[in-house]
């Protein structure tokens, strides 16, 4: 009797696995506008063999960055425009997990020029939009049916960075809320500077933490970040020095312990960094580089200072690797390459970190963002 027990007792854990192993997600594709792409796509992905089917398109002008909601029923995204001067939107939608489907539910405008980056808090009820042409951020109320409603708070940043060219003057990339929700982390390509404001979700307001922020390498040119699953560690990409800078965390401050190069030893090709995430498990981080390497590095980290050590850069499929992901399951990292419109899906090695082709891709026109919702 035991042994039979015992024997539907794997039987049933083989069972979860395997539902858990073969689930489908939604996989949410913001893209630029300005050619074929009509607006945000929807496609369902199964994590047990990394097939894709499309489901729907919701229309959108540049959508080309988008924000779950912590419940998974909002999607938010930016509208990146200037409209003449007048500023970018950000534009909120229901999310149908029945159908797949998005309904457009209101916009606001972003408070400036271009918003290139979206982030929802952790309390699912305030927006942050960062304006990379105007050099500023924004906070907006979210309604309880998801609506965004007037911005509540606009900060304009002020300075420039060594570069001429590119930092004559404040460029918001990116708007992190810490896994706390306590403070938000803002990348200025433009001054070379992480900035850190203190926030609350109570009153809705962001004011400069006691640090102030945290001063990059001249022209390294912040872009984008990512927290280790521990909270200890942050990892910091730079667009324009082609680096990770790696800081450690705590409370609102920053501390750099190393900057190693995402790209080979000697590169002397156009650097143009884009994106980095952590692997859920916190073993191993990623890293984009578009300009004329268009791969993906590959590093590895200490366990013991969250160092990291680079294993190895594989060839994106592609050109312009603005945006990726890892899929929930860990299994699949996919690359949306911008000007070769495809999403190109690699098998991740989960125990060595390395990627690998699997052959497969999803054509779509300019692609820049992905993001994912369970079925």
């Amino acid at each position: 009797m035991k042994r039979i027990l015992l024997l539907l007792a794997v039987a049933f854990l083989l069972q979860q696995v395997s539902a858990q192993v073969n689930k489908s997600y939604y996989m949410l594709a913001g893209t630029y506008t300005s050619g074929k792409s009509k607006g945000i796509y929807v496609y369902k992905f199964n994590t047990a063999d990394g097939s894709v089917q499309e489901v729907s398109t919701a229309a959108a002008s540049n959508p080309s960055f988008l924000a779950v909601s912590p419940d998974e029923k909002y999607v938010y995204s930016v509208y990146e425009d200037a409209n003449k001067g007048k500023g970018g939107d950000v534009a909120a939608y229901s999310f149908n997990k029945q159908t797949g489907q998005l309904t457009f539910i209101n916009r606001e405008p972003s408070g400036g020029d271009h918003p290139c980056f979206v982030a929802v808090d952790k309390t699912g009820k305030w927006v942050t939009a960062g304006n990379y042409s105007s050099g500023s951020l924004s906070l907006l109320p979210v309604q309880p049916d998801g609506a965004i409603g007037a911005m509540k708070q606009h900060i304009e940043h002020t300075g420039s960075g060594t570069d001429r060219s590119r930092q004559e003057k404040p460029h918001v990339h990116s708007t992190f809320f810490t896994p706390d929700n306590k403070w938000l982390l803002v990348p200025d390509l433009g001054i070379d500077k992480v900035m850190i404001y203190s926030f609350d979700a109570e009153k809705g307001s962001l004011v400069p933490g006691p640090q102030g922020f945290a001063k990059t390498t001249d022209g390294a040119g912040p872009r984008h970040l990512d927290f280790h699953p521990n909270h200890k560690y942050v990892y910091l990409l730079e667009e324009m020095g082609g680096h990770v800078v790696v800081y450690k965390y705590n409370n609102g401050k920053l501390d750099p312990i190393q900057r190693v190069n995402a790209l080979p030893e000697g590169f002397k090709g156009t650097v143009g960094s884009a994106d980095i995430h952590v692997s859920a498990d916190g073993r191993f981080v990623y890293a984009s580089n578009r300009g004329s390497a268009n791969n993906i590095a590959v590093f590895q980290v200490n366990p013991k200072n969250g160092k990291l050590s680079m294993i190895s850069l594989t060839p994106t499929q592609g050109t312009v690797p603005r945006n990726f992901s890892i899929d929930p399951s860990g299994n699949f990292l996919l690359v949306a390459n911008q000007t070769s419109d495809n999403i190109v899906i690699f098998k991740r090695d989960q125990e060595t970190g390395r990627l690998t082709p699997t052959g497969k891709e999803i054509s779509i026109p300019n692609p820049v963002c992905i993001k994912w919702i369970s079925e």
